[in-house]
């Protein structure tokens, strides 16, 4: 569906996007997670023939946003991170407006202004001014504006930024209901926000990407070790050979505590499960009780600083 090769884009000495390459394919909801800077904006404007590149590609089902502005920007649907309201017209107004700018035959529009505000649940506030709505309403014209014209796919740069916890919860109920109809992309620099939307990742850094995969994959694939912590009956002397019998253990720590001894253990590879049956059966195996068990993975979280680090001490070398 979008087609990014090679994308740059420089500001002075400033790069802000480098040598930027990914692919989206057709109905999934997409995020671009990165820290504040990192160019996520500055892609999706590129992207939706709002900023000039530098150098690279990109193709919008299958039209050169640079070269096909006109047949590829009817394929998209784009709210920027400020949405572009006219404060002093009605939901209703606007939007009428943004129909006849795209091209919306006359006839259609009233049909089409009820049918986007009706998906963004803007009807009742539809004859009010826009100044005198909440935040939350004003992104959701914002939204609407965006699906107007039923495009292939729907463009959102931070969409919950600046909205109240009610909101954001709204606003992501919406966006999962977008992605049923439309390719879905989003911005964020907030990881709960793509994890709870999303069913692909981008991860960008210093304006390069750094991963793309599920939030799943994400977390397996860089997960590396996992540390369980168990606490069991066996004596401290006992436990060294008991570990030995599981292939998956790499390092271990014990402490004797007054009736117990705590152990941490290290496991390596991702079959943590199979590993922790492993575990019991060892020690079920030398009549020594494991009375708990705790699992510790790696979260998106330590994956997204784990990488957004790293891009950040390669630049400092």
């Amino acid at each position: 569906m979008i087609e990014v090769n090679h994308l740059c884009k420089r500001y002075g000495n400033h790069t802000a996007v480098w040598d930027l390459s990914f692919h989206i394919e057709k109905g999934q909801i997409y995020g671009f997670l990165g820290p504040n800077g990192a160019g996520k904006s500055t892609t999706m404007n590129i992207m939706t023939g709002c900023l000039a590149a530098t150098s690279g590609e990109v193709r919008i089902g299958g039209f050169d946003i640079f070269e096909e502005g006109e047949q590829a920007k009817k394929l998209i649907g784009y709210l920027p991170e400020q949405p572009p309201l006219y404060l002093d017209r009605t939901p209703r107004e606007y939007l009428t407006f943004v129909a006849r700018a795209k091209g919306i035959p006359e006839k259609e529009i009233p049909q089409q202004l009820n049918h986007v505000m009706s998906v963004t649940q803007t009807l009742d506030v539809a004859d009010r001014l826009i100044k005198n709505l909440s935040k939350g309403y004003k992104q959701r014209v914002g939204i609407a504006q965006a699906i107007l014209g039923d495009p292939e796919v729907v463009i959102l740069d931070e969409p919950t930024v600046g909205l109240d916890p009610r909101q954001i919860m709204e606003i992501r109920d919406l966006i999962k209901e977008l992605g049923k109809d439309h390719t879905v992309i989003l911005s964020s620099h907030i990881l709960s926000e793509v994890q709870a939307v999303c069913q692909t990742i981008l991860i960008i850094s210093k304006g390069k990407l750094v991963a793309c995969d599920s939030p799943e994959n994400l977390e397996r694939l860089f997960a590396g070790t996992a540390t369980v912590e168990l606490v069991t009956e066996a004596e401290e002397a006992e436990i060294p050979a008991i570990l030995a019998q599981v292939p998956q253990v790499c390092g271990s720590s014990v402490q004797r505590r007054k009736d117990d001894c705590l152990v941490r253990v290290e496991l390596e590879g991702h079959e943590d499960k199979a590993a922790c049956r492993a575990l019991f059966f060892a020690f079920a195996g030398a009549n020594r009780a494991i009375t708990q068990m705790t699992v510790a993975k790696a979260s998106l979280e330590d994956i997204f600083l784990e990488l957004t680090q790293e891009e950040k001490e390669e630049k400092a070398q």
